[in-house]
């Protein structure tokens, strides 16, 4: 018998990659596909079994029915857990996200768990679980902590899934932190919706394509069949793009833009995009996968060019007046329930505190280009920077972007033991009340308190090295980090990046489901 891949979320942008890549990888035997029975999956399901050199496996269900996800994990020897409920579907319905990106998470992690013998995990988190970044602190890597975007149910349903599969004890199992994922219909979905405002101007963003990201996955199954693969498993990796797919949200827009012949700074204007509560991040990290992998070929700089040339119809947008083609694609959107805008000509304050910081921020938005301090031109607020040197990766140390996570990373994993986890305790505002650790066993569970008085149990890794900490802190539909910056430095040193240390607010969802929050003192 050859090997049984089980997968979910085929279907997908990065799905559909996975699929081409891995339906004719020698030694395959069998893939198993977990879909809903709708159309669309149907007819992925028909042109994916073209060209197979496998057995394709259809099992239609939701990722929320354990008992299919058990069906689907059953004699498996890989499990590839990729479903997600995205935005601007999880702002839509949050109880759809709520369903796939958490509870899904954990009934894959429970049937890989209850199995025997287990398959091997793969599962697929995002980089919006790290929130909101500026230039400040651009950079970023696994083990920094997880200040989910408030309002954002995607990322915190996912967080919530990736931290049960770290703490489910699974035997074999890797979590991949998906980077902002370029793919041909990324402006064709992102023409219907609001979401592309959320984009704040400067936020950095590092990019990988579908392509690549379905090669990635390819590879690891097909390096673990030769047996050369230990090192990789039971660890937490950012997806990037690596150099040449780091820019910031205007820079994917005037690329974009550029392509078509149309002046960026002619299309959009600054004030339509919000200022800050996006996520986005450079990954200090993003060559660790590419080093064991190799699954690289894709640029962001030749990514648009790509694209119109396979939809010519698009460069049509030529020989019209930029003044026009704003007006028809991209003021409608202004109105949109997921605007920026539409949220302050209705008044939504709640949405309005977390995207803008107040509504003194919404009455002082730069309207001109020429006063809007962007920072690929090298422009911050009240000063300049050097942008080209921001983005080179050998400068995040001495240009003070580097963050703490509170325990001496210089140390080998193999030394670390009781003192360092009460040191990363104490500087995430809690303690480890655990007394003792096997000196480099990052996967035995300790007890651990955080300053509210919960106390949990969690393992070194999840905590030191995958950045989690009290999740009863951290109930679904609330966003606490005001509160908790004030008594955790490991917090406070991103979150007021773009917070004020004044703000004491707590955002959350009231009884109906509206975006909306409350003081402390």
């Amino acid at each position: 018998m050859g090997v049984i891949i089980a997968l979910t979320g085929g279907s997908g942008h990065m799905g559909t990659a996975v699929t081409k890549q891995l339906k004719t990888l020698k030694g395959v035997d069998e893939i198993r596909f977990l879909m809903l029975n709708h159309r669309h999956e149907h007819r992925f399901f028909a042109k994916a079994k073209r060209g197979a050199t496998c057995r394709m496996v259809p099992i239609y269900g939701s990722i929320a029915d354990k008992e299919k996800c058990r069906k689907l994990v059953e004699g498996a020897d890989y499990v590839i857990n990729l479903a997600a409920v995205i935005p601007p579907h999880s702002d839509k319905d949050p109880q759809a996200s709520y369903e796939c990106n958490w509870i899904g998470a954990k009934n894959i992690a429970d049937c890989v768990y209850e199995a025997n013998p287990q398959p091997k995990l793969i599962h697929c988190s995002t980089v919006a679980v790290y929130g909101h970044r500026n230039y400040l602190h651009p950079w970023g890597r696994v083990g920094d902590p997880l200040l989910v975007s408030p309002f954002d149910n995607y990322a915190a349903h996912k967080k919530k899934g990736e931290r049960y599969i770290l703490e489910r004890g699974i035997k074999t199992w890797a979590v991949v932190r998906q980077t902002g994922m370029l793919y041909k219909n990324l402006l064709f979905c992102n023409l219907n919706d609001g979401l592309m405002f959320h984009t704040c101007l400067n936020v950095p963003l590092e990019w990988a394509s579908d392509t690549d990201s379905g090669r990635l996955i390819h590879n690891i199954i097909e390096k673990d069949m030769k047996g050369e693969c230990d090192d990789f498993w039971r660890k937490c990796y950012d997806i990037g793009g690596g150099d040449g797919n780091r820019n910031t949200g205007f820079e994917t827009f005037d690329d974009c833009f550029k392509e078509l012949g149309l002046d960026t700074k002619k299309v959009l204007s600054p004030e339509w995009h919000s200022i800050r509560n996006f996520h986005g991040i450079w990954f200090e990290d993003s060559d660790v996968l590419e080093d064991m992998f190799h699954f690289r070929h894709d640029k962001a700089t030749t990514y648009w060019k790509e694209v119109f040339d396979s939809r010519p119809f698009f460069r049509l947008a030529k020989i019209m007046p930029e003044g026009l083609i704003s007006r028809l694609f991209l003021r409608r959107l202004l109105k949109d329930y997921n605007a920026p805008r539409k949220w302050i000509a209705d008044g939504e304050k709640g949405l309005i505190k977390a995207y803008f910081g107040a509504t003194l921020n919404v009455d002082c938005l730069i309207t001109d280009w020429k006063d809007y301090p962007l920072l690929a031109e090298g422009r911050v607020v009240g000063g300049s920077v050097d942008y080209n040197a921001m983005r080179d990766v050998h400068n995040v140390k001495a240009m003070g972007m580097h963050l703490n996570h509170g325990y001496n990373e210089d140390k080998p994993e193999s030394e670390l033991d009781i003192e360092d986890m009460k040191e990363a305790a104490r500087f995430r505002g809690g303690e480890c009340l655990s007394q003792t650790m096997v000196k480099g066993d990052l996967y035995t569970p300790l007890k651990w308190r955080c300053h509210d008085g919960h106390e949990f149990t969690a393992t070194p890794y999840t905590i030191i090295k995958a950045g989690h900490w009290c999740e009863e802190c951290e109930p679904l539909g609330q966003w606490d980090f005001d509160r908790q910056a004030r008594f955790s430095p490991f917090y406070a040193q991103v979150w007021y990046d773009t917070h004020a240390r004044g703000e004491k607010y707590v955002y959350y969802y009231d009884k109906d489901g509206k975006a909306t929050y409350k003081t402390f003192e």
